[in-house]
């Protein structure tokens, strides 16, 4: 029996999904569930983990770990070196001299977590990325994923080679060529996890499918997708004729998320981490007070897969300095101190999202964590204050994918919106607003992966 494979490997999540003509099913690639983490992680003997073991390897490996950075050899110098005297001239010898380069080896590190190489894709600049001493392209580092999400489709319907695999409208990347690059990448580590038979199918058309698919008695000939996703905001515009469809428009902003956690890290937690507090040193002859250089902290902690490197004495030493002073602000140090050495900030970004999610549907919620002494209560209107900026992006994006379509937004029958930030209700807001009554919601994190089956299946 054939099945129709779909897999929605995404920035952040990756799901799979078989349909026998009949019913969907989703592939368990977790032990809680249908949803795995994009990760890789690899260890010091290049062996790979991938989803939530190889996160929670990573998080293991790294709490309470001191991190120490050794320069690197780059290169070597010889000279000859002459002894003796014009009376009594020696042997000539050669000396030799190492090179090294800044201090970037984690001589204690037991392996690299990596995530979101997704989005790194489409940027024809960045090829390979080191592992321990290896040069891994970024094909490699995400063909673990897609193999181990084969072999769990193997377990439920047997040895497959086949399957509709979703991409985004617009992969990220400055190169007007980003598409194509991605593209080509994914199709190679597709193939190296035994995916030959490949049909790349536009990830918000997958969930427009599974919506049809699923709510056949809907009436209406035009619809509009939003799927907005932990790395990517796309759209389509589709136009149903019987059971298929002409896609009219589709478009996409690197915009998911991610972004949205970041950002609310960034304005909610650092000023409770030590962002703006003074720090007195000693200098030649008198006491100098300036501001905490937070800022060498933040990219760190904004990306919780190498905030493990902040556990250095080149970054631990003035915390534990300015905690030492005391006085006003010396408890927010404390907490970074905390989180450095804890290796919590992976803590920190789920707890983000927990909280993220709670006010989608009520209208104040608590961000909560207590390793960290932190209690912030925020207002759904407070949050979306918050990331106005954002919201002006989706309304942006929404208006370019009319003006794509050329259609006015009254020329729109259904209106379809999925991935796990569509959920936040400022978003609903805004497709409300310029297609009242015409909204719907459908399986937010797994429509993509079902539609992609669903299409694999019909041969569309």
């Amino acid at each position: 029996m054939r099945y129709g494979v779909g897999i929605d490997f995404g920035t952040t999540n990756s799901a799979a999904a078989v349909y026998d003509g009949s019913q969907v099913r989703l592939v368990q690639l977790e032990r809680t569930g249908a949803i795995m983490p994009s990760a890789t992680y690899i260890d010091r003997d290049l062996q790979t983990s991938t989803g939530q073991t190889a996160i929670d390897r990573y998080i293991e490996g790294n709490t309470g770990r001191t991190v120490e950075l050794i320069p690197e050899v780059i290169g070597e110098t010889s000279e000859f070196v002459e002894g003796g005297d014009g009376e009594t001239p020696a042997a000539v010898e050669t000396t030799t001299t190492k090179i090294y380069g800044a201090a970037v080896v984690d001589s204690g590190l037991q392996g690299r977590l990596f995530r979101g190489v997704k989005r790194l894709l489409g940027d024809i600049n960045v090829r390979r990325l080191m592992v321990f001493d290896t040069a891994f392209r970024l094909v490699a580092l995400i063909t673990p994923i897609l193999l181990y999400i084969r072999n769990k489709l193997a377990e439920d319907i047997g040895q497959v080679n086949y399957g509709h695999l979703g991409h985004p409208v617009t992969f990220e990347g400055r190169d007007q060529f980003r598409d194509k690059t991605a593209l080509g990448r994914l199709a190679e580590a597709y193939k190296y996890a035994g995916i030959t038979e490949q049909h790349f199918y536009p990830e918000p058309i997958a969930a427009a499918v599974s919506f049809l698919q699923a709510n056949p008695e809907v009436e209406g000939e035009t619809l509009f997708t939003l799927d907005f996703g932990g790395g990517t905001l796309d759209y389509c515009v589709l136009r149903r004729r019987e059971r298929h469809f002409d896609v009219i428009a589709t478009h996409g902003i690197a915009l998911g998320g991610d972004h949205i956690d970041q950002l609310l890290f960034r304005q909610l937690l650092f000023p409770l981490l030590g962002k703006g507090e003074l720090w007195r040193r000693r200098g030649m002859d008198r006491e100098i007070e300036t501001r905490f250089p937070f800022e060498d902290y933040e990219d760190l902690l904004l990306n919780w897969a190498i905030t493990y490197t902040l556990n250095q004495n080149r970054y631990t030493t003035p915390v534990l300095e300015r905690i030492e002073q005391g006085g006003p602000g010396s408890e927010k140090l404390v907490r970074l101190r905390d989180l450095i050495q804890l290796n919590l900030s992976y803590l920190v970004f789920q707890t983000i999202k927990e909280f993220k999610a709670e006010l989608s549907t009520r209208e104040s919620a608590v961000l909560d964590i207590p390793e960290l002494d932190i209690e912030i209560h925020m207002t759904r209107r407070e949050f979306e204050a918050l990331i106005a900026e954002s919201l002006n992006q989706v309304r942006s994006s929404l208006e370019a994918t009319l003006v794509g379509a050329g259609m006015s937004a009254d020329s729109v029958d259904i209106v379809l919106c999925t991935g796990g930030s569509s959920l936040i209700p400022a978003v609903r807001q805004i497709l409300e607003d310029y297609f009242p009554g015409k909204v719907v919601e459908h399986d937010p994190f797994t429509s993509v992966a079902a539609g992609l089956a669903i299409a694999n299946y019909n041969g569309w």
